[in-house]
């Protein structure tokens, strides 16, 4: 399917939802809730929590669904939903004590931006160091704050273009630029030994 195709059907769906038809919204479902998830779980580094996330923010976007006035599309004011829920649990967990888990470890297959790739002819220690390096990124965009962690998935995982970003958290474009260059410089620092 193409960015058109997606967009058209996601407009016939939503309009079918409004109309009644609560199945229309399965597809929207299908179409961004991996993406979604994976988007969350990289904000959040645990996977029953972004799960958890993850439905609350289709959850919220079904009941808002007639206040969505097509300003932008509905792929980022879905995001920007899931953003904020995570921003808004990320407040909670500040007011409340709780133990510090380890760094969360991806999947492989996960995510587009680290999805481990299965080359012919890679061998056992090929693997090993792949993963190794992918857990040190995943580690690092991680130990990121909140702010800079957002703008490298949504732009170097997600693919997001600036504008699409700059709806999604709210801010200029000029601030997601500055966010994602300092967010880049602190991953370098940070992964020196392994580049």
């Amino acid at each position: 399917m193409t960015a058109r195709t997606d967009t058209i059907d996601e407009l016939r769906w939503i309009d079918a939802t409004r109309k009644g038809e609560t199945d229309a919204f399965g597809h929207i479902v299908k179409l961004y809730q991996d993406r979604l998830f994976n988007t969350v779980y990289r904000m959040v580094g645990d996977h029953e929590e972004a799960r958890d996330l993850t439905q609350q923010a289709f959850l919220k976007a079904y009941e808002s669904l007639e206040r969505f006035r097509g300003g932008a599309s509905f792929y980022t004011w879905l995001y920007r939903i899931g953003v904020n829920l995570v921003f808004d649990e990320r407040k909670k967990r500040m007011r409340r004590p709780q133990a510090v888990g380890g760094p969360a470890v991806v999947e492989a297959g996960q995510s587009r931006g680290l999805r481990e790739s299965s080359v012919d002819g890679d061998g056992p220690v090929d693997v090993l160091v792949r993963r190794e390096r992918e857990t040190a990124v995943t580690e690092a965009i991680a130990s990121l704050d909140e702010l800079h962690r957002s703008v490298v998935v949504l732009r170097d995982i997600e693919g997001m273009d600036y504008e699409q970003i700059a709806e999604v958290l709210n801010c200029a474009r000029g601030t997601v630029k500055s966010r994602l260059h300092r967010a880049r410089l602190m991953l370098r620092d940070r992964l020196k030994g392994l580049l």
